[in-house]
């Protein structure tokens, strides 16, 4: 495979999302990545930058809805560098003249509204129908599936290929004299915070562990909860550093594109107690029940603190899932071998 230049197009000014940190630091064979700077962050760990990126998107969104715009998420790539591929950071590309692939958290990355219309699919259509558009790469299957049931005319096109991060180096866990949970989430009333922090204070009263909550909890639920342990938004490596000191991973978050914590929670080693809900569709495609944690249906407060008792109790549980969590991010469908032959080669086929 000969050296290709890949060129990174964001929707937006910069990528919020610690996939295109691992693209960019753990690249495919022979590829360097252009633009790649805007990505190195990850997800902001600025409580304020956070909020008002999220303020300006919504209102840019709600804005274009009362304009009824049926534009597609689409980019026109500008670069005095020399390029061989567009690679679209969940977007399209409006380029004629260079091939280009999109990778795709959700059918929503490719409209500008967020919401689908008659008129907007034709437009996203005559994009994906392009003889340079060579990929389109769907996080997982049912993003696949979403996908195919607007456009089934691109499907010789469509290819998941699963989000990967790299497994964690040198993992000697220390031993905590108490047993520690921990519950990580940016949008807090969003993905179940108040359900976690009931279940973390039920559990904390019948067993000595730790409650830990990294979130934009409200102040007064702070001080509800004040035998909790409490962090805002804070960077990767504080937060890589609680993660490795804890043992189990709650996460009751009833709505969900993807969920990247799942993924770096099993890099440590964690076992999983989440929930599947209508806006989670693709939670079975990432935790695999009663092998990498244990999914309830709905919003079950008694069956999640019972699962949580249950790996609390059993250490040889909590030391089963463990390791295949870390197997999972090593060398399974998350592992950054396996995107990376995936790219490889997708990649090579787009620039023939």
């Amino acid at each position: 495979m000969n050296h290709h230049k890949i060129y990174l197009q964001y929707p937006w000014k910069f990528p919020d999302s610690p996939y295109y940190k691992s693209l960019i630091e753990n690249p495919p064979e022979n590829v360097t990545y252009l633009n790649a700077e805007k990505a190195k962050e990850g997800t902001t760990s600025s409580l304020y930058k956070f909020l008002f990126s999220n303020f300006v998107k919504k209102n840019i969104r709600f804005i274009l809805r009362i304009l009824n715009n049926h534009s597609p998420n689409a980019h026109l790539t500008k670069s005095d560098e020399e390029y061989n591929l567009i690679h679209c950071a969940h977007c399209l590309s409006k380029n004629k003249d260079k091939p280009w692939v999109a990778d795709m958290e959700g059918l929503f990355s490719m409209q500008i509204a967020d919401i689908p219309t008659k008129k907007g699919n034709e437009n996203i259509r005559k994009l994906l129908l392009r003889n340079n558009c060579k990929k389109i790469m769907p996080w997982t299957n049912i993003v696949k599936q979403n996908i195919l049931k607007i456009f089934p005319e691109i499907e010789d096109k469509i290819e998941v290929v699963y989000p990967a991060i790299p497994e964690v180096k040198d993992l000697n866990k220390p031993k905590n004299k108490r047993l520690k949970i921990i519950y990580v989430a940016r949008y807090f009333h969003l993905k179940g915070g108040k359900i976690a922090l009931e279940i973390l204070e039920d559990l904390r009263k019948k067993y000595n562990i730790e409650g830990i909550v990294v979130s934009d909890t409200p102040e007064n639920l702070k001080k509800e909860y004040s035998n909790l342990n409490f962090y805002n938004l804070i960077p990767q490596k504080e937060l890589f550093e609680l993660m490795k000191n804890s043992d189990i991973f709650l996460y009751p978050s009833p709505v969900d594109t993807f969920g990247f914590s799942l993924l770096e929670a099993m890099s440590f080693g964690l076992p999983i107690v989440t929930l599947n809900a209508l806006q989670t569709e693709c939670r079975k495609e990432i935790i695999e029940d009663y092998k990498t944690g244990f999914i309830v249906e709905g919003k079950d407060i008694p069956k999640l603190t019972y699962f949580c008792s249950l790996l609390i109790e059993n250490k040889e549980l909590r030391k089963r899932m463990s390791h295949h969590c870390l197997m999972e991010i090593k060398e399974g469908k998350f592992s950054i071998k396996e995107r990376n032959e995936k790219l490889k080669r997708i990649y090579q086929e787009a620039i023939q």
